[in-house]
């Protein structure tokens, strides 16, 4: 049913007229600082579930985006997320990736990936915005597995992956006119990965200019990635937490 409904609103979407369009060719370009905790499981080769402690850590997203004049032809969002942890196990024997492991071991966890978005602006005036639109989250992730032998020597084994899921996107902003303070929420939902999304919300306050408008954000991003067989790997991780960052529109 979520695929269904997903789906739908992203069709709907693409063939909505682009009545709220821009009037000009605008461009954005921003920047977060994501003070994040990971949480991850991986399964084994035998299938069972290895979680292991990480730490909190700083990630990072930067994006870009074109919104133009053009009727039926949707905007463009490129956002690069850089998520990545390492963590702990102790008292460990499994095997992952035909290696296997025992004591302590350590992992590293990277969820890293770039949205490539295409959305309508269904609205867009001072109290309310709204984007609507459908979006291809590509992963460039791996998991690395590291331990030491009996002579104390370092070994490790990995597994990447790099397939993409389809996702759907909705974007709304509401402001308060003349204050330039605002809040929002961006949120991308697996449809082919029900388990997979990544949402932000928060305020922020924009700063008009002459030539660049500048908005100062903070508020929380958590991203889930929860797959089974996703490109080889089998894995319930998430990074969530608080971030600051800014927007510049030209």
């Amino acid at each position: 049913m979520q695929k269904k409904y997903l789906a739908g609103v992203v069709f709907a979407a693409m063939l909505a007229p682009a009545a709220q369009a821009a009037t000009v060719v605008g461009f954005k370009i921003g920047a977060d600082y994501i003070h994040a905790d990971a949480d991850a499981s991986v399964s084994d080769d035998k299938g069972n579930r290895q979680s292991f402690d990480y730490s909190t850590t700083g990630q990072s997203s930067l994006w870009f985006a074109v919104e133009h004049p053009l009727p039926f032809v949707p905007n463009l969002l490129v956002r690069e997320n850089r998520f990545e942890s390492n963590g702990f196990k102790s008292g460990a024997d499994f095997t992952f990736n035909g290696t296997t492991f025992n004591g302590d071991v350590g992992v590293t966890t990277d969820l890293g990936n770039t949205d490539f978005v295409l959305y309508y602006e269904l609205l867009d005036n001072d109290i309310l915005s709204l984007d609507v639109g459908g979006a291809w989250k590509k992963m460039d992730g791996a998991v690395r597995v590291t331990n030491a032998n009996a002579t104390g020597l370092p070994f490790a084994t990995q597994k990447d992956f790099s397939d993409g899921i389809m996702m759907g996107y909705a974007s709304g902003v509401a402001g308060v006119p003349g204050l330039g303070l605002y809040g929002f929420i961006d949120l991308l939902a697996g449809i082919d990965e029900g388990q997979v999304y990544d949402y932000t919300i928060g305020l922020g306050w924009e700063f008009d200019g002459v030539a660049v408008d500048t908005r100062v954000r903070a508020g929380y991003r958590e991203f889930n990635f929860d797959v089974k067989g996703f490109d080889g790997i089998t894995t319930d991780s998430s990074f969530s937490g608080y971030f600051a960052g800014v927007e510049l529109t030209f």
